[in-house]
């Protein structure tokens, strides 16, 4: 029996371990498989031979429980683009020299074109030995091809409750001010959405909520504050870290410095500092900006029971199309209905979803550019549902520690 080597790669999540416990699950349940390898720190960690037999470090159903609770990526992740040829004919080389036949990659945008590269590598090259697999990852929901994304449910419920509490926080006293939160995603609104979830449990929410797929108009915006100023205590705002204007210029780039990441993706954090100082300087209020950062990704403690046991399905899925035969496509969640929610777990090829991104649709926002549509509000909703059984030790929660 050939060997299965599983990583985790990009922006770690709430249910990226979940992931991981659904592939390890299906992987010793279907006798086809010798050993479980896990890669530490990603692709990287292929390239440099970092294997973790996981057989050894998950061997009961509490360890699986912990696994599922445990935020961040319990393999470590990286940042590294494939960009020669030479790279994929080195993991080829190595997947071979350890016994491996089926690799499975659970990640976002970047992970999936890795799992591109490779799968068409071994296709072109008719390398039949060898299965890869993608899993999908990502809080920010853009992944094409999948209804939604493991990871985005949790974070999304954490902004949602995060709104909820803050906006009863706002108006504790009688003095006029405005709070704007900033939410994770560059390109995609998905995330600052959610923050309309906040008035499911009766309260106000966001009074004002933009999204990064409609140009951002700083006036517009001072007047819609100021207005809202005239008739209430506090403005809350929720706004998406990405916002640009209408040339299509991040508004923290007049914060921000050039610099980039491996995949030459801007750094965009800032633009809520920007507009507090913005208020300050035109308004005169009281004013404070909130940046959520990476606390959306990485409260397990509320995680998402659907998000949890769907993200544990699709690394259940990925292994047994992987270990079917099946290369180069993605586990995917299919939405068969609203209410009741249904979904199913298919596959889609990975040149479908490599190097795309689905965005918002427009006519989830409103007109004028400042809210969400009931739409939205349906498509999400169905996502946040449920609490797990979060184990605790010493007053906080236990995590599944699988390397050092």
């Amino acid at each position: 029996m050939k060997k299965l080597l599983v990583a985790q790669s990009g922006g770690p999540t709430a249910a990226i371990n979940a992931t991981l416990a659904g592939v390890v699950q299906c992987a010793y349940s279907s006798g086809k498989v010798e050993t479980v390898l896990g890669a530490i720190n990603g692709i990287k960690g292929v390239l440099e031979e970092r294997f973790l037999d996981l057989g050894q470090h998950i061997r009961s159903v509490e360890d699986f429980s912990l696994l599922c609770q445990t935020p961040a990526a319990a393999l470590g992740s990286c940042r590294l683009k494939i960009r020669e040829r030479s790279q994929l004919e080195e993991i080829v080389r190595i997947l071979r020299k350890h016994g491996i036949g089926y690799f499975i990659y659970i990640g976002g945008n970047d992970s999936m074109d890795t799992v591109a590269q490779l799968s068409a590598y071994c296709e072109e090259e008719g390398i039949t030995d060898l299965t890869v697999m993608g899993a999908p990852k990502t809080i920010d929901n853009d992944l094409m091809g999948t209804d939604h994304c493991p990871g985005f449910g949790s974070a999304a419920k954490y902004i949602a409750a995060t709104f909820a509490e803050l906006e009863r926080d706002c108006h504790v006293y009688d003095t006029k001010a405005v709070t704007i939160v900033e939410v994770m995603g560059r390109n995609a609104g998905w995330l600052t959405a959610a923050s309309s979830l906040a008035r499911l449990g009766g309260g106000k929410g966001p009074d004002l909520i933009y999204l990064c797929e409609k140009p951002f108009d700083t006036e517009q915006f001072l007047e819609k504050v100021k207005g809202l100023l005239e008739t209430q205590d506090s403005v809350l705002v929720a706004i998406s870290e990405g916002i640009k204007d209408a040339d299509g210029r991040y508004v923290s780039e007049q914060v921000q410095s050039k610099a980039v990441d491996n995949f030459g993706h801007a750094y965009i954090a800032g633009s809520a500092k920007l507009l507090e100082t913005l208020v300050q300087e035109r308004l005169g209020c009281k004013v404070r900006s909130i940046e959520l950062n990476l606390m959306q990704r990485c409260a397990a403690h509320i995680a998402s029971a659907v998000d949890i046991e769907e993200s544990r399905m699709l690394g259940m899925k990925a292994c047994q199309c992987a270990l079917e035969g099946v290369s180069g496509q993605m586990a995917a969640v299919i939405r068969l209905t609203d209410v009741p929610y249904e979904v199913e777990f298919r596959t889609v090829p990975i040149s479908e979803v490599a190097n795309a991104e689905k965005k918002v649709p427009l006519d989830w926002i409103t007109e004028d550019g400042c809210d969400v549509t009931e739409e939205m509000t349906a498509y999400l909703r169905p996502l946040i549902q449920g609490e797990s059984r979060v184990v605790y030790e010493n007053g906080i929660p236990k995590h599944l520690h699988l390397y050092e």
